[in-house]
């Protein structure tokens, strides 16, 4: 019904003025930018970015804004067959820090990729070492710096020769006042065995005025290796302010004493409430545990400390009594649950995500021990059950019937494998006659980690399924054992001492005369669970090797997700840069990198446009492309 007595025309034109007004002022407040100031994106590692200029509508006219390279290749022969271009920059102030497998710190434009300064620690690392890796740095700034102060921006990284170096930000030279000219050993205390086997390969975090750091250590060299332990550093002193040991008091009373149970992947921070959270590997060694008898607490674990101070507040095993390698090598990922509950999510080397309360470590999703083998090797006391979760994003059985080939006689050839070693579920301990580890020591989920989006309620991770031949070997039989076989490549195979147990071990991919798994495919993907309800969503195939096929490749790196409903990821061995659609999976845009993207990338805007940037160079041991590249995307003008 018309109202007679309304000015209609006046009203709409004072409505049309203020949509204008509106609308100027709406334009004069620009978004702020999204930044990516941690290793994770930010301190609790979802990896993911608000940006939204580059969406689902647009990715595919994604082309290359600047390329860098960072010099790190040629170095060494020996020490390149093993060097990884695993890292993922950070950006401040507009300038991007990252390093190189050499630990080389470098600093770009991050608008230009032009390279403002780059710092060589001068690695003295032997022959021997056990990683070339390194996954990037941490940055923290002094709240009470003057203009002009040097070092009021610091770079942290923890090195391949075990030192935790300081760096300004502004110059790249050393914080003379950190340690010893901006550096603290990281070897004391530690009870040093073999140098070039204690080493740092993942960025160290940053909780108020304090560093804190883990280490990598080289597996299964022996019963008795370096503490694990992770400690607490003054960022402006170095001063050590704590100590935590993830395996005493128990570990000092084995005889031959234990050691590892380190934390080599990423820490995860929640700084409001004063906490930190540390993923632990196995106690060593891997595959034999006759000697470290129990559930071996706090191995295998994520652990709840007191930032500030160390102390212990909760723990969680994700694997009692390890036998399989299946060290926590995923970032735990912190995040809200559906009522504000702060929570914390678990991806794991088997596939099993655990979601925790992160204040208590008590499960939001039910846990139930069940079930698993008992070892058949003299002195193993396996554990009698293992934690299962409701959300498994990778297959759990390998059996006779699931043997694959490229045709029947590479079939055959697998099911005789098969069929000849100990085999079927998951966590069916080593043998003497060999055992089929699967899911295996490479995942599930590895180092790669997680990206959650808080809108979707998704977390998204790369996965794999290769199954993994290992053999318990006596002590007098290694040597025969040991005869023509020379190639230390892990995806063909591998020895290990383990001295000090009665067993060493071979590991090495069940791979068929072709070279091809002998499960089916897919043999790597990219998967999203709905973490309120713990079903997954989508699961598809990332990479090839097959031509024409979407098989999926083993993939280390891990994905980013965006405002833009994009998952970003690389990772797989056919040097692709992909882009999925978040909400169905559906791959939208790929790019061709000049080198392997055994990476995780990261987004950000600048001066009002988004940028995505990759590390491409490769990695050794998994027989990528190697280089030195740093590409970053943009869309057209």
């Amino acid at each position: 019904m018309r109202n007679e007595n309304c000015d209609c025309t006046a009203h709409w034109l004072l409505f049309s003025l203020f949509l204008v007004l509106l609308g100027s002022s709406a334009r004069g407040q620009s978004k702020p930018e999204a930044g990516w100031p941690n290793y994770g994106g930010d301190a609790g590692g979802t990896r993911y970015s608000g940006a939204a200029q580059i969406d689902r509508s647009n990715v595919a006219q994604l082309k290359v804004a600047w390329t860098t390279r960072t010099g790190a290749f040629p170095h060494d022969a020996e020490l390149d067959h093993k060097a990884a271009f695993e890292a993922t920059p950070i950006l401040i102030d507009g300038k991007l820090f990252l390093s190189t497998p050499y630990d080389h710190v470098i600093a770009l434009n991050a608008e230009t990729g032009a390279k403002l300064w780059d710092f060589d620690p001068k690695l003295e690392l032997p022959y021997g070492a056990s990683e070339v890796t390194s996954r990037g740095v941490a940055a923290w700034r002094e709240p009470r710096a003057k203009e002009g102060q040097p070092c009021a921006l610091r770079i942290f990284i923890g090195t391949l020769d075990a030192r935790l170096i300081a760096l300004d930000g502004a110059t790249g030279k050393p914080c003379a006042e950190f340690g010893t000219v901006g550096e603290v050993d990281l070897t004391t205390g530690v009870r040093l065995r073999d140098p070039g086997d204690y080493q740092v390969t993942s960025a160290p975090v940053i909780v108020k005025d304090l560093v804190i750091t883990g280490s990598s250590e080289g597996d299964n060299r022996a019963v008795s290796v370096e503490r694990g332990i992770i400690r607490a550093f003054d960022v402006r002193s170095g001063a050590l302010r704590w100590t935590w040991d993830p395996i005493a008091p128990w570990a000092y009373e084995t005889i031959p004493r234990t050691g590892a149970g380190n934390a080599w992947s990423t820490l995860s921070v929640d700084a409001e409430r004063d906490l930190v959270f540390i993923p632990t590997g196995s106690a060593s060694p891997d595959y034999y545990g006759g000697i470290r008898k129990g559930d071996n607490k706090w191995a295998n674990s994520v652990v709840a400390l007191r930032a500030s101070t160390g102390k212990f507040l909760w723990g969680f095993q994700v694997v009692h009594h390890d036998l399989w390698d299946y060290d926590v090598a995923s970032q735990p990922a912190l995040f809200a649950w559906k009522d504000g509950t702060p929570a914390i999510a678990i991806t794991t080397k088997m596939g099993r995500v655990f979601i925790l309360n992160r204040l208590t470590g008590v499960p939001l999703l039910p846990v139930e021990e069940r079930p698993v083998l008992k070892s058949d090797i003299p002195g193993e006391e396996s554990w009698p059950t293992q934690p299962a979760s409701t959300i498994s994003v990778v297959p759990e059985k390998l059996t006779i019937e699931d043997a694959w080939g490229k045709d029947e006689q590479e079939r055959q050839w697998c099911a005789e494998k098969i069929k000849a070693a100990r085999s079927g579920d998951i966590y069916t301990p080593p043998s003497l006659q060999g055992t089929l580890v699967f899911p295996s020591n490479v995942g599930g989920v590895n180092w790669g980690s997680a990206a959650y989006d808080a809108q979707r309620h998704l977390l998204f991770m790369n996965t794999n399924r290769l199954p993994i031949f290992v053999k318990l070997i006596p002590q007098a039989e290694l040597a025969e054992a040991r005869k023509n076989q020379t190639d230390s490549d892990r995806l063909h195979g591998e020895f290990a001492r383990q001295t000090g147990a009665p067993f060493a071990m071979f590991r090495t991919p069940l791979l068929s005369p072709s070279g091809l798994p002998c499960n089916a495919p897919p043999w790597g993907t990219v998967a999203a669970v709905d973490l309120f309800s713990g079903k997954k969503v989508w699961d598809v195939p990332l990479g090839s090797w097959i031509p024409g096929m979407n098989t999926g490749t083993v993939t280390l790196g891990g994905p980013m997700v965006t405002g833009g409903g994009l998952v970003f990821t690389a990772a797989a061995m056919d040097n692709y840069l992909r882009a999925f659609d978040s909400d169905s999976g559906k791959q939208l845009w790929k790019y061709e990198l000049p080198a392997g993207g055994q990476a995780t990338p990261m987004t950000y805007t600048l001066k009002g446009k988004q940028y995505l940037v990759i590390a491409a160079g490769g990695h050794g041991k998994l027989g990528t492309k190697q280089g030195d590249y740093v590409l970053a995307f943009t869309l057209p003008q």
